[in-house]
Order: structure tokens, then C-alpha cells, then sequence
């Protein structure tokens, strides 16, 4: 067994246990205002501004763009220099922190608005972080 730290593991709540459930099964899943039809992230037991809770769960597609970045190179333990901490923005509207994966870290390879898609590390039995690459295609 390796003594490298280990990426931390995010501690799901009674609010965001659908999430993490649905990551774990590969889906990102959003919460979504049934009066508006917005979606909103991140998860919570109200619709942001308004406070209502007449809201409802929906697989989103998992494919977005590029919104903004930085590349870190001096990352905490569990992480390997050099990353990029992203927000992407999904086709459904929303945007989320992540990382992107799968292409150089640089930005010549980061390029803002290039098409993203969703994929799952996974950590343990029960969490897999939604990470975003270069969509296929």
C-alpha cells in the first residue's frame, strides 16, 4: 500500500447524497427549479434567490465548455503538479468547479470555451469526482 497522500474525499451530506450516489453510478445529476425549469449546482435543499423547495432531480448530459481555469503548480497533498482547477459550464447552465483531465496541462492545450465532458475518478466504493476532458467528438 502506497503512503502517498490520497486526494481528499469529499463528505456527502443528507443534501448532496443524490449527487455523490449519482456520480458513483456514472450520472451527473443537478437539481432543477419546477416553477422556472433552471437547474442550479451546487446541490441544496432550496432554489437559490428564491428559497423554494419545489424542485426535482434530472441527469444532466455531462457535456459543457471550458468557462475559466488556473494551473496550479504547487498543489496540496493527493495531487500532482501541474493541474488545472476549472469551472465549466454546462450545456444545462450551470457551472462547476472541477479539474480538467485527459490533455496537457498548458494553456495551449486549456483553450476557454473548447467543448468538455463529463468523466468519473473514482475514490472508494462509494465517491467518484465528476473530472471534465475534451469532448470526443
Amino acid at each position: 500500500m502506497s503512503d502517498a497522500p490520497k486526494r481528499p474525499r469529499p463528505q456527502p451530506t443528507p443534501e448532496t447524497k443524490f449527487f455523490w450516489e449519482g456520480c458513483a453510478r456514472g450520472e451527473l445529476l443537478l437539481q432543477k427549479d419546477n416553477a422556472t425549469g433552471k437547474c442550479y449546482f451546487p446541490p441544496r435543499p432550496f432554489v437559490p434567490g428564491t428559497g423554494s423547495t419545489d424542485i426535482s432531480v434530472v441527469k444532466a448530459s455531462g457535456r459543457g465548455r471550458l468557462y475559466s481555469y488556473v494551473i496550479n503548480h504547487r498543489p496540496p497533498p493527493g495531487f500532482t503538479a501541474p493541474y488545472a482547477i476549472a469551472v465549466v459550464e454546462l450545456d444545462e447552465g450551470v457551472r462547476m468547479m472541477t479539474n480538467i483531465v485527459d490533455c496537457p496541462q498548458t494553456p495551449e492545450a486549456l483553450v476557454l470555451d473548447m467543448p468538455v465532458e463529463v468523466t468519473f475518478e473514482k475514490i472508494d466504493d462509494e465517491i467518484s469526482l465528476p473530472l471534465f476532458r475534451p469532448a470526443k467528438g
